[in-house]
């Protein structure tokens, strides 16, 4: 007896029928286990889509309200959370760093920026000394460990995706301003305001409704011929153990580069905020130029890290050769395994994708784009 398809759910505005089909056909496929995805314009939802399961044994449902790890997407809602106290005047980004956190000045760091940290030109894109995953549950270990460190390579100079260190860097000036740590700063300004369902250290109460990752076919990144001693200190220092994402300890701390726990709903929601400048249900967040800030290019060039010729805004990809942002307003970031965030403030439009069958991209993939494809069609017709 075959299983019962798995069907797409949710609902779709007129024109964007197509967004439906491509997403039952990732299903129907296998392409996606369980998955959701969101388009908003001029702060509406024109898109919401969920289905398939929650687990890779296809015993629960994926539903309204499962939401799941989505690994660097968080970093958008980190980046949202500096951009929003850059723009009451608390945090100037062209401030040195140590202005906020005196220890961080050791080790030929005083000059290093708060927009080096926002655009992954810091240096710091890994630990040196060796840690265990235990160590990013603990925020006083993993920051001061950063803070007393040598820069890997001459900061300013060169962009080096700081895949784990960015949340706790940028997290800590943060917390040194704000006197909250960055989950509770970003929870009281933003996603409680909005009633959006994005966690930056999920509450306990909620774990039942998150869906369990599946970790990607080859997911070995020891094996690379190409490694540098940059990329192992970033990449395997310590490696990427995507079970540990089922643990409470994982869910529960704040890991504000890797740890984010949403669904596309909620990041796409989030988002309405810098896609329209600054209001979002109504209620004003920031001002427009505080949004538009973060499509400063900060650094461009070959990452040191991903390999591949990027633009850096503050906490954002910008457009260029390999990027899916698709002009000078837009920006994008994706999430290991797949999930994405694109934000278009020149069409005020907002898209994210959330899945649980992960691939081997850092940067979103195919199933992703062929949505957002799809989305930007019915935008346009």
């Amino acid at each position: 007896m075959g299983m019962a398809k798995a069907e797409v759910q949710g609902f779709v505005h007129d024109k964007f029928e197509g967004v439906r089909d491509q997403f039952q056909t990732h299903l129907d496929t296998g392409a996606d286990i369980g998955a959701s995805f969101c388009v908003t314009k001029d702060g509406e939802t024109v898109v919401d889509l969920w289905g398939g399961h929650a687990d890779v044994e296809k015993t629960r449902a994926w539903e309204k309200d499962t939401i799941v790890n989505v690994y660097s997407t968080t970093k958008t809602m980190t980046a949202l959370t500096a951009l929003l106290l850059a723009d009451r005047g608390e945090l100037d980004f062209d401030a040195p760093v140590a202005k906020y956190w005196p220890e961080f000045a050791a080790n030929g760091k005083a000059d290093i920026k708060v927009s080096h940290l926002m655009s992954h030109s810091a240096g710091l894109s890994g630990w040196r000394e060796p840690i265990t995953n235990d160590d990013l549950y603990d925020w006083e270990k993993a920051t001061s460990l950063l803070a007393a460190q040598a820069p890997l390579w001459e900061p300013g100079s060169a962009p080096g995706y700081h895949a784990i260190t960015q949340g706790y860097l940028v997290g800590e000036v943060i917390r040194r301003i704000a006197g909250k740590t960055v989950g509770t700063v970003f929870r009281e300004e933003i996603a409680g305001p909005l009633g959006a369902d994005f966690h930056i250290g999920l509450p306990a109460s909620e774990d039942a409704r998150v869906a369990d990752l599946k970790p990607p076919a080859d997911a070995s990144i020891s094996a690379d011929p190409t490694l540098t001693d940059i990329k192992r200190v970033t990449l395997t220092n310590p490696g990427i153990d995507v079970s540990e994402t089922r643990t409470r300890a994982w869910r529960g701390a704040e890991i504000p580069a890797a740890g984010g726990t949403g669904n596309a709903r909620s990041v796409a929601t989030i988002h309405t905020i810098l896609a329209n400048g600054g209001m979002a249900n109504g209620k004003r967040f920031m001002s427009e130029a505080g949004c538009r800030k973060a499509l400063e290019e900060q650094i461009q060039g070959t990452d040191l890290i991903l390999g591949i010729p990027v633009r850096y805004g503050l906490g954002f990809g910008l457009s260029g050769p390999m990027s899916p942002a698709l002009n000078e307003h837009s920006m994008f970031w994706g999430g290991y395994g797949g999930s994405i965030a694109l934000i278009d403030m020149e069409s005020h439009t907002t898209m994210s994708y959330a899945m649980n069958l992960m691939q081997g991209t850092t940067t979103g993939d195919m199933r992703a784009i062929t949505l957002a494809m799809q989305a930007w069609q019915g935008l346009n017709a």
